[in-house]
């Protein structure tokens, strides 16, 4: 009498496999749908037009006007060199995606600040216009419709290191809101710029920047025109001196050293920011250009800016894109801080970018601006 044949422990029935495959089929059409919805969303937040907090100038009760400068002369030059203008080689083959493709542009000649804004120029500002910054005003509830009121205080951005090891991606892991945090007390209500008059003004936000740049009668750079000026007349070189970061073991710029964000070893002697002037100067006689404080530019943000930009005398997009944070629209600072170490940002090269909300105040982010003119007939400096 024959025996039925065994089963086969890994047959799986006709029925059974179709339902699994229908599951399956449904999982990764649920899934390309949700891409493609996120993709679309995230394309439309980059084409949205600027709203919000930080998308449009703040109202503010004393609008700054431009100080009395006579044009018949060039006394309005002091304090600041002419840089020649001229075709170079903007960006960087060996740092971040966004400072690629390498690409051919001109500037026109103009006058730049020898140093960044210092407190104690911030400081006539505000004493001739009553000018009120960004940190020093109470947020508005409606643009953060989920903080509790009482959250809403004056305040601003601050460096604080973490007591022990942080991964490098999250940099919430440093940075915290400190009520009272301001232009004149940078690290919270306990500090002070009293002693710190030559430094560089910090915690100034990007609309702070533009409105001492108007009543200077002045402006921000472009991003092109501060790359150019940074390099001092140099081509293809990795810092504003050269390749080599500490020439003859010098440090040549206020960076950090050690293990960052918690093991500043002060080789450089600065914990923050250091006075104006405190390095030498660049090809074009400009100081601090590269560390010591972030400067705000006047262009926004885009990510792909480089493979379009325009040759001759680039004034950036019109529009801003952060894929990091869709829907926040910035502005570019350059030139790196007393914070930049080669192991997590090395923005002290001319060709790194950093962008940041224009409504938003830090630390280690100041300026310095520059001016339309013709050269003067003997350039100070010259």
């Amino acid at each position: 009498m024959s025996q039925a044949p065994e089963p086969n422990p890994h047959h799986v029935s006709t029925w059974k496999f179709l339902v699994a495959l229908v599951v399956v089929l449904a999982l990764v059409g649920l899934g390309s749908w949700l891409a493609m919805r996120k993709a679309e969303k995230d394309y439309a937040r980059r084409n949205d037009a600027p709203k919000g907090l930080g998308h449009a100038a703040p109202a503010s009760k004393n609008p700054v006007s431009p100080a009395a400068s006579n044009q018949n002369n060039h006394s309005w030059t002091n304090g600041m060199k002419w840089i020649p203008g001229g075709r170079f080689l903007m960006g960087s083959e060996e740092g971040q995606p966004d400072e690629k493709p390498v690409h051919e542009v001109t500037v026109d000649g103009f006058w730049m600040d020898t140093y960044e804004v210092t407190n104690a120029e911030f400081e006539k500002f505000v004493k001739a216009t009553g000018y009120i910054t960004i940190a020093e005003r109470k947020p508005r509830q409606e643009d953060f419709p989920d903080a509790p009121p009482e959250a809403l205080v004056p305040g601003s951005i601050v460096f604080t290191p973490p007591p022990g090891e942080v991964p490098l991606h999250n940099h919430m892991a440093w940075w915290r809101y400190v009520p009272g945090a301001s232009w004149r007390r940078p690290e919270g209500p306990d500090s002070t710029i009293q002693g710190r008059e030559q430094h560089p003004v910090v915690q100034v936000a990007w609309f702070d920047a533009m409105a001492y740049a108007k009543w200077a009668g002045k402006r921000l750079p472009t991003e092109a025109e501060w790359e150019f000026a940074s390099r001092g007349g140099k081509e293809k070189l990795t810092y504003t001196w050269g390749n080599d970061k500490t020439p003859d073991g010098k440090w040549l710029a206020n960076i950090w050293q050690g293990s960052f964000p918690n093991g500043n070893t002060l080789q450089d002697g600065h914990k923050l920011q250091s006075p104006v002037g405190t390095y030498a100067p660049n090809g074009y006689g400009l100081h601090d250009m590269a560390g010591n404080v972030w400067e705000w530019t006047g262009d926004w943000y885009m990510p792909d800016y480089y493979a379009k930009s325009p040759k001759l005398n680039p004034q950036g997009p019109q529009e801003s894109y952060d894929p990091n944070e869709p829907g926040v629209w910035k502005r570019i600072t350059r030139g790196g801080s007393y914070l930049c170490t080669e192991a997590y940002c090395w923005g002290y090269r001319p060709a790194m970018r950093m962008k940041t909300s224009p409504d938003t105040g830090l630390n280690h982010t100041g300026f310095r601006c520059v001016r339309n003119g013709p050269p003067a007939p003997n350039p100070p400096g010259k």
